[in-house]
């Protein structure tokens, strides 16, 4: 890689800044961001945006214009090689006269990954690869997933007590009432997960019991809305529930084949879409089948907001990818609901987790890991 400088970092930051404000906006397109510096200058930059088409790398090019010749482009991914809803923004550059291009990560579609790069190259333009690579690649970590397996990226999210525990017993608490663990500023970096995300899921157990809403509530803007999925095979979700008196054509519960048609027809009538998928052998419903159909709606990533039952069955299927576990320095006691049904206590699944971070929100304290990594080449 030809050798790389502060002042590209500082240039490749402000991409990668472009690139975040477009979360919510690119799915199930990657999120992307471009800088064209001139003489040191910024002469264009651009996000892609779903709706508009244009990739992140042309919106620049056509606010730069003429003087987009000789100039150098930092881009967070790999310039596309290949004709899709557009035509290919390596050509773009080309085309342009970009005389340097800067990419933080190649593109994660074993299809086309360095192929973008190869053809830059080719026109003799000199291409540095892999600055600021691990955050580029954790904004796309969903896209890379899913662009190889036409599944969601899934994200475990958790809220615990100091000793594990997700939640008091239901003889402690008040019905149909949800119970905050963490504080404040941990449950606002909760909603800007829910932001970035195309779908939270649940079970219908969290539904009767906490009676959530699950939307997103950062008032940022985003393309399509959240879509709430529930797991609910005998279609138990009360008409009077939040999510069946907000439901927009955004709520989605999976039941089971043989289903109420009576209670589906009444959720419908709410605005709730309702899907019929295979159970397991245990009589659950396919966690499986529940995720290829939400890829099959183009849904790349799936947070999860759900009691023990589902998080042991996520995990004993080795379907998540990710974690995020907030931990509230209260104790809970043995009593408490567990965090996940048959599978290890919090501190002894986080031994299972690559790239562990640690980050405090207030009083709070949040480690997120990495059970799978979606790039291939890790």
């Amino acid at each position: 890689m030809p050798e790389t400088t502060q002042i590209d970092v500082e240039h490749m930051r402000r991409a990668l800044v472009l690139a975040r404000a477009a979360v919510g906006m690119a799915s199930p397109n990657p999120t992307v961001g471009c800088l064209l510096i001139k003489d040191g200058h910024i002469i264009g930059e651009g996000a892609h945006y779903y709706a508009a088409k244009d990739h992140a790398e042309v919106v620049a090019l056509r606010q730069a214009g003429g003087e987009a010749q000789g100039a150098t482009a930092y881009v967070t991914l790999e310039p596309c090689s290949h004709t899709g809803r557009t035509g290919p923004c390596a050509d773009a550059l080309i085309a342009a006269g970009i005389q340097r291009c800067v990419v933080a990560t190649t593109d994660p579609n074993p299809l086309v990954s360095g192929s973008g790069i190869a053809r830059l190259r080719a026109a003799g333009i000199e291409v540095s690869v892999g600055l600021c690579e691990e955050e580029a690649r954790t904004l796309n970590e969903a896209f890379a997933k899913f662009i190889q397996t036409q599944l969601p990226f899934v994200t475990l999210k958790a809220a615990l007590s100091t000793d594990g525990r997700l939640a008091p017993p239901a003889t402690a608490r008040t019905a149909r009432t949800t119970f905050w663990l963490t504080g404040s500023n941990a449950r606002a970096h909760v909603q800007r997960m829910r932001h970035a995300s195309d779908a939270v899921l649940t079970g219908v157990g969290t539904v009767l019991a906490d009676n959530p809403a699950l939307t997103d509530r950062t008032g940022l803007p985003r393309r399509r809305r959240l879509l709430r999925v529930v797991l609910d095979s005998k279609l138990a979700t009360p008409p009077d529930s939040k999510l069946v008196t907000t439901a927009k054509d955004d709520v989605l519960l999976f039941c089971s084949l043989d289903a109420d048609p009576v209670r589906e027809q009444a959720l419908v009538q709410h605005g709730v879409q309702v899907q019929r998928i295979p159970s397991m052998e245990e009589g659950h419903l396919s966690l499986s089948a529940a995720l290829v159909r939400l890829g099959d709606r183009g849904i790349i990533s799936v947070m999860t907001e759900a009691g023990y039952r589902l998080n042991g069955a996520l995990l004993q299927r080795d379907l998540v990818d990710k974690a995020v576990l907030f931990y509230a320095p209260v104790s809970l006691g043995e009593d408490a609901l567990p965090f996940a049904e048959g599978a290890p206590s919090p501190g002894l699944f986080e031994q299972y987790l690559q790239r562990l971070s640690r980050t405090t929100y207030g009083a709070d304290t949040c480690i997120t890991g990495y059970l799978h990594n979606p790039w291939a080449d890790r």
